[in-house]
């Protein structure tokens, strides 16, 4: 599996390689800034921090991953978890159709969608090329007081970088990610598209029953 593949069919893992919840510092400066200029604590830094952290774990315990999925999939639950602002991301996902829902519906969504997703792709992990270097370019400040967005680059020896964006938001003390964006592709907005069908005709109770039940199987790709 070529890293661009395992890149786009990882866009939700890719959260994996982003900034670990962890205490925010001051909120970043309203404009974009070279990743020197990023004070420590930063989304910016913690990005590259965590991401270099993630892919020497996937390589020192890769051996033991492949031996137990039970334990990878421990690893990437526990990661994702505390990374990922899943039910502000099923918002988005279900877009229109989360209007009057119930914070429960929603919850049920965003468990489902991440639970089928982390099943289907998380021992692609596996095949993940450890040897990348991460390079964060850039940090923005979202219009509307919506958060940041990190701008970051896999660095491969003989290929192109692979761009990889994440959007985050800051919840309480912490900062999480919403949204990430492989290569123009993003996360949000692919499954906004593969759903919307779907939850015309159907509830998000519903729609989510049939993801933890696996009659459906959405795709991180386009």
């Amino acid at each position: 599996m070529t890293i661009k593949t395992t890149a786009h069919a990882l866009a939700i893992a890719s959260v994996l390689l982003s900034a670990h919840a962890a205490l925010a510092q001051q909120p970043a400066a309203a404009r974009t800034a070279p990743a020197s200029a990023m004070m420590q604590g930063s989304p910016s830094q913690l990005v590259l921090n965590n991401s270099q952290r993630v892919l020497s774990t996937l390589e020192k315990r890769r051996a033991e991953f492949s031996k137990n999925r039970a334990v990878l999939r421990e690893y990437i639950s526990t990661e994702f978890n505390a990374m990922f602002d899943r039910d502000y991301a099923a918002r988005l996902v279900l877009g229109r159709h989360s209007r009057g829902a119930s914070d429960a519906d929603v919850k049920l969504f965003a468990d489902a969608l991440a639970d089928n997703l982390m099943q289907r792709y998380g021992s692609s992990l596996l095949d993940f090329n450890t040897q990348l270097r991460v390079r964060v370019k850039s940090e923005t400040v979202l219009s509307q007081g919506r958060g940041v967005k990190v701008s970051s680059e896999f660095l491969r020896q003989g290929g192109e970088p692979i761009p990889v964006d994440y959007f985050m938001r800051k919840t309480g003390t912490q900062w999480k990610v919403f949204d990430v964006m492989v290569e123009g592709v993003s996360y949000v907005q692919t499954f906004r598209n593969q759903f919307d069908a779907e939850l015309q005709r159907k509830t998000i109770k519903q729609v989510a029953t049939e993801l933890r039940n696996g009659q459906l199987r959405p795709s991180a790709r386009q």
